[in-house]
């Protein structure tokens, strides 16, 4: 008796299956979707607090993505492309739920230099308190440090000046080192 092994590619091969989901193969789209689905669910888990809510974004993302999937034109990451997507789409649904609020308060120098705090939190200690900041403040932020996008993308992305940006991005980091200080403070009895 002959035993046959069915050989498992470990790497698909990302753009034949993008060739293959832009002519609407369901197996080709499936498979794209479980190999980028989880990165992008914690992109639009960055934006969105809710994780029914960031799974709802993501989900429309990827719609939009396979509708327009034609226009990825190959220039840069796959990846990449996908996670601007998210971005994207999670601003959209937070802007339609109108959860966005983000104040126009400029007078805030966004040069002075802010202390280095050391801590040995655990991502989802970190993600909490992401979480914690004020929709703007938590956007800007993420975009900024996490993302890396510069102030005048993120103006243009959010409708705001770059001005506001910056401003949301040193309020953000403040409150983020504040409540550092309290976690260390109580955690570990530290100033």
């Amino acid at each position: 008796m002959k035993s046959f092994l069915k050989v498992i590619q470990l790497h698909k091969n990302e753009s034949a299956l993008i060739k293959k989901a832009i002519k609407n193969n369901r197996e080709a789209q499936h498979v794209l979707f479980e190999m980028h689905a989880p990165k992008m669910l914690s992109v639009c888990r960055y934006y969105i607090k809710d994780m029914q809510q960031a799974e709802e974004a993501m989900l429309n993302g990827f719609f939009k993505l396979f509708k327009n999937l034609k226009t990825f034109k190959n220039e840069g990451s796959f990846e990449g492309w996908i996670r601007r997507i998210m971005i994207r789409e999670s601003i959209s649904y937070l802007r339609q739920k109108k959860s966005i609020d983000i104040l126009c308060d400029e007078d805030v120098s966004t040069s002075a230099q802010s202390n280095n705090i050391q801590t040995n939190l655990e991502i989802s200690e970190i993600q909490s308190l992401i979480d914690s900041l004020p929709e703007g403040y938590r956007m800007v932020f993420v975009m900024y440090a996490i993302e890396g996008y510069k102030h005048d993308e993120i103006a243009e992305l959010l409708k705001i000046s770059t001005g506001t940006s910056k401003s949301q991005l040193f309020k953000a980091r403040k409150m983020l080192q504040e409540q550092i200080k309290t976690l260390n403070k109580t955690s570990y009895g530290t100033n």
